[in-house]
């Protein structure tokens, strides 16, 4: 029998990351040494008390029951988080857990969008911004982001029409891949625009925790922001629960209503003892996180400083957990250059045509290692002569 997948499976083809990993599989097996700054995943541990309060939970045995609704203690637990962080006042009515923002980009169109409906992403952006809205059917219309303008949209290179059709737009600061931050302007023009046009926000606020240049904010910090949409905050990179899978939707009433209705038909709710860690981690000690973003900026200063003295002209990240560099004058094209990295000197980076069109001519790097075998890298890069064009 053939089988006859849908079409939409056409427009998804083995990820950059499969490559990278099976080229580093191959290499490792020839016993060379690998630096693999590719993915994402923060190399510190849970804070103790959040740790406990899972494995506490998961003893219960009435916690392994459905999980349709939040607690209300994690409810509470947010709410005030964000009141004491950001400043921002919420109900309960106006957040819902989820099982981390991934999923809630790939779902939250189908509260939002019909078939046909225009979506705006950021060009380059995270992957799921723009296969989430694909997958509901709408229609992706990308804003370019340019290093010129500081990585953040001009409204005005948005056309009148393509505004004026749009249904939602996805914005997220700091944003990853290109590592920028925005300032408060930045929001104000941004929640004028959604109300000119009458556009829904959605705005990833991933790595609000992680950020060098000013203090993280909110979305929802800014006045009219709650009328025109929603933020995702995640504990998975400022918390360290990557794998817990949890994160919140939080903002506009009405869109986290319907938001939980589409999500009731496809999902059971956040495992009980993940959401009893949520609520130590939201009302716990928050120091180790402030100590995590001391260390991520001394990776952030040891990489991008130590490449440009070798070299490389890597400007300093201002937030995530990555650096956004442009490639040597001397390489055609960011995935030539991150192959020869690889095979030269061991050191896998992410070519940044991954993230969309305006990605190429950069790739990026995860501050996933210490400062001592960040200095211990430099030493192979510039020892293999790569940077010379040699």
């Amino acid at each position: 029998m053939q089988i006859r997948f849908a079409k939409r499976m056409d427009s998804f083809q083995s990820s950059i990351f499969t490559v990278l990993n099976e080229r580093k599989r191959k290499l490792a097996g020839e016993g060379r040494r690998m630096y693999d700054l590719s993915i994402g995943t923060p190399d510190f541990r849970p804070s103790p008390h959040v740790m406990d309060a899972l494995i506490e939970s998961a003893k219960q045995p009435e916690n392994y029951k459905y999980s349709i609704a939040e607690r209300p203690q994690l409810l509470d637990a947010v709410c005030s988080f964000y009141r004491r962080r950001f400043q921002v006042e919420l109900s309960p009515q106006e957040v819902m857990a989820l099982n981390g923002s991934q999923e809630g980009m790939a779902h939250i169109c189908l509260a939002l969008c019909d078939p046909g409906d225009i979506v705006l992403a950021p060009n380059p952006g995270y992957p799921i911004f723009e296969v989430g809205p694909y997958l509901c059917g709408a229609k992706i219309v990308t804003y370019p982001l340019y290093r010129e303008n500081h990585f953040l949209p001009r409204f005005t290179d948005i056309p009148e029409d393509v505004a004026r059709k749009a249904k939602m737009m996805i914005v997220s600061y700091p944003l990853n891949p290109v590592c920028a931050s925005a300032p408060d302007s930045f929001y104000k023009e941004l929640i004028a625009f959604a109300q000119k046009y009458e556009i829904i926000i959605v705005h990833d606020n991933a790595y609000a925790e992680i950020i060098y240049n000013r203090e993280g904010t909110s979305f929802l910090k800014f006045e009219g922001a709650k009328e025109v949409g929603v933020e995702f905050y995640s504990l998975s990179k400022s918390f360290d629960l990557t794998g817990a899978r949890i994160s919140f939707a939080l903002g506009n009433e009405e869109i986290i209503r319907k938001f939980r209705t589409v999500r009731s038909q496809i999902d059971y709710g956040v495992f009980y003892p993940v959401q009893d860690a949520a609520i130590a981690a939201l009302t716990g000690d928050f120091s180790e996180v402030e100590r995590q973003r001391e260390e991520y900026a001394k990776r952030n200063t040891a990489l991008c400083q130590g490449l440009r003295d070798i070299g490389w002209d890597v400007p300093d990240s201002e937030g995530t957990m990555f650096v956004w560099a442009p490639i040597p004058s001397h390489f055609k094209n960011s995935e030539e250059f991150a192959m020869e990295l690889m095979d030269r000197t061991g050191v896998i980076v992410v070519p940044g045509s991954a993230f969309g069109s305006l990605g190429e001519g950069f790739v990026r790097m995860a501050l996933i290692m210490d400062v001592p075998k960040i200095q211990e890298m430099l030493q192979v890069i510039d020892k293999s002569s790569i940077l010379r064009g040699h």
